[in-house]
């Protein structure tokens, strides 16, 4: 099937901003040999990852979608699709635009930074146009069964079965598969948990069949779960229902997407600094981060404390949930103990009655049949998966599954750099350990896991989001050199380093490599900043500058200790150190955006105080 006029219209209207090289068209790598060929389960955001990194490494992908279109958990459907991830018309990506871009292909500038659900969809359709990846996508087409072919351990090959929307099934052999079909189209809902739930008289269902607020005008409802669903789900049945009571077992951090100074939070707190602290001094680092959210609504007061500190479970993304709480359009609750006929009664001896409806937000189950049971071994709550992507046991690591994972963070970094290093794993370009070794390390990323963060069976995939990213890129050959940056390349080393973790950072050298990174870095604040520009509005420069001189002053001493002979010439011309900063190559952003590059500042004061007077 064509691509969808959406994604066309798109493509013609929003091309990669004009100061980013965009990347060459892929070209298959030319080898002696016939190159491998693929299949690639999904062709959500992790299998489209997928299908370009095979391109790039000269493999031969083949894409089964059983839906007729891409985007996987981002295309949006009227009605739920048993076995496919289901969204509801109102949602907003929670990773701002930066941070969920692919790490060559930059979104578009005048996108919003916190995307609706239609504008991400548009986003991949571009990706796809870009690198030609759609004549490798097979739609309407199901996979069936894969399987080892019974010479595995000498070829490493599969039988792959598939099944085509007019019920024809085809046997193919592949020489590496990529499975891609994500952890939520399989509602969980444990009926068994909520005693009396049969005698029930109002209607009762999962988050997965929920659309929109019609047909909640006027009730009572109680939404059960906290998770991001359940907020969003609470926060929109609210705005028609006569009330909405939210019921918690443990409580949440809520976190908005509106960061410091009005910036995207992710863009702001994603910084490897920050990761470090988290890392080493993980209790003062959660601390830190309690007292900054409980300083904005006091998480106590209303009745959302958690039990866990900040980094043990990812928090709910909420613009609003404070908002219909204070206004009791929302009034939050304890876990469930029982349903009673109309009544639902909660675990502190407190009944709501004449409840209408139940939504439960109660996550999802996950696995993969078509997979061979032997490959879903787990390890705790997981899957027993060699860095969260290759099985063990396998005589040949010709299997990987993608973006099977989650973390404090977009799921398309994650998934397209773990796409990154299977392909070069079955190009036959890097080798894994041998299997006692992948092993232990599974038991000891399992046991940390475990102590780092609240894993259940419904939330068994945490990871620490650069963290992984880093280690997954040092098997890569595309971790950053920080030190070889800042001294080859200041202002880009310190970008790096104390700004936000964006992707591009992963394609600034090693396999891979993309001419249009250091751009796209340096210049991705302008497109942050670029959605805001609906109106002109005139700066004043004067409020910041106490601030300036802060700096300016640190800096001074700096420049002090390295060369007191220039010391005379800046102090006799403030004002030219002022105008510089003013207009340094910043310039077009905000001022209170150039206030949160202080790093930036930092960088064209001491350039300026170690080139006066030369």
């Amino acid at each position: 099937m064509l691509v969808k006029a959406l994604g066309r219209e798109a493509s013609e209207r929003h091309n990669p901003p004009d100061d980013v090289l965009a990347p060459p068209l892929i070209k298959g790598v030319h080898r002696d040999t016939m190159a491998h060929r693929v299949a690639v389960i999904g062709s959500g955001c992790s299998g489209l990852a997928c299908i370009k990194c095979c391109l790039d490494e000269g493999l031969q992908p083949v894409c089964f979608e059983s839906s007729d279109d891409i985007g996987g958990l981002w295309r949006y459907k009227e009605k739920p699709e048993p076995g496919r991830a289901n969204i509801y018309p109102s949602l907003i990506m929670n990773s701002s635009k930066e941070m969920l871009s692919y790490s060559d292909f930059p979104p578009p500038a005048d996108f919003p930074n916190n995307m609706h659900h239609s504008q991400v969809l548009q986003y991949y359709h571009l990706y796809v146009e870009h690198f030609g990846l759609l004549q490798h996508i097979r739609f309407q087409t199901s996979v069936c069964s894969v399987k080892q072919m019974p010479d595995f351990s000498h070829s490493g090959q599969w039988e792959v079965v598939t099944e085509n929307k007019g019920g024809d099934k085809e046997r193919h052999i592949f020489d590496a598969v990529m499975v891609c079909t994500g952890h939520f189209t399989q509602p969980h809902l444990p009926l068994k948990d909520f005693p009396g739930i049969d005698t029930f008289t109002g209607q009762y269902f999962h988050s997965w069949e929920y659309n929109c607020a019609q047909g909640l005008q006027g009730k009572r409802v109680v939404v059960v779960g906290i998770g991001n669903s359940g907020g969003d789900i609470a926060v929109d049945g609210s705005s028609v229902a006569e009330q909405v009571y939210l019921s918690t077992r443990r409580g949440a951090w809520v976190v908005s997407r509106v960061g410091d100074n009005g910036l995207p939070c992710d863009l702001i707190n994603g910084a490897r600094l920050a990761v470090l602290l988290q890392r080493y001094l993980p209790s003062w680092a959660d601390y830190i981060m309690a007292q900054k959210l409980n300083q904005r609504f006091n998480h106590r007061l209303y009745g959302l404390l958690p039990s866990h500190g900040f980094s043990k479970q990812i928090p709910v993304v909420n613009d609003y949930l404070f908002g219909r709480i204070i206004s009791g359009r929302v009034v939050v609750k304890p876990n469930v103990k029982e349903f009673r006929g109309s009544s639902v009664v909660f675990e502190d001896g407190s009944v709501v009655e004449e409840v209408d409806v139940a939504v439960f937000a109660t996550g999802y189950n996950y696995d993969f049949p078509f997979l061979p049971s032997s490959l879903k071994a787990k390890a705790g709550f997981r899957l027993s998966l060699y860095k969260e992507i290759f099985p063990p046991s396998l005589e040949q690591s010709t299997l990987a599954v993608i973006g099977f994972i989650s973390g404090l963070g977009s799921i398309i970094p994650l998934a397209e750099m773990q796409a990154r290093w299977a392909t070069r794993v079955f190009a036959g370009l890097q080798k894994l350990p041998p299997e006692k070794c992948m092993l232990l390390d599974i038991e000891r990323d399992t046991r940390e896991m475990h102590q780092r963060f609240a894993c259940s069976e419904r939330n068994p995939l945490h990871v620490d989001y650069i963290t992984y990213l880093d280690d997954l890129a040092q098997q890569v050959g595309v971790r950053p050199n920080f030190l070889g940056l800042l001294l080859r390349d200041p202002r880009l080393g310190l970008s790096v380093l104390l700004g936000p973790c964006t992707p591009y950072q992963y394609r600034l050298c090693g396999p891979g490599q993309w001419a249009g990174a250091r751009q796209a870095i340096l210049t991705q604040w302008e497109r942050v900043a670029r959605p805001f520009k609906t109106r002109t509005v005139p700066e004043h420069r004067s409020s910041t500058l106490p601030l300036f001189l802060t700096v300016s002053s640190a800096a001074l001493l700096f420049a002090a200790i390295y060369s007191q002979s220039k010391i005379t010439a800046i102090l006799q011309d403030p004002e030219g150190l002022l105008n510089r900063l003013l207009n340094s190559r910043v310039v077009d952003l905000p001022l209170s955006m150039k206030t949160g590059l202080w790093f930036d500042i930092i960088f064209d004061t001491v350039h300026y105080f170690l080139n006066t007077g030369r």
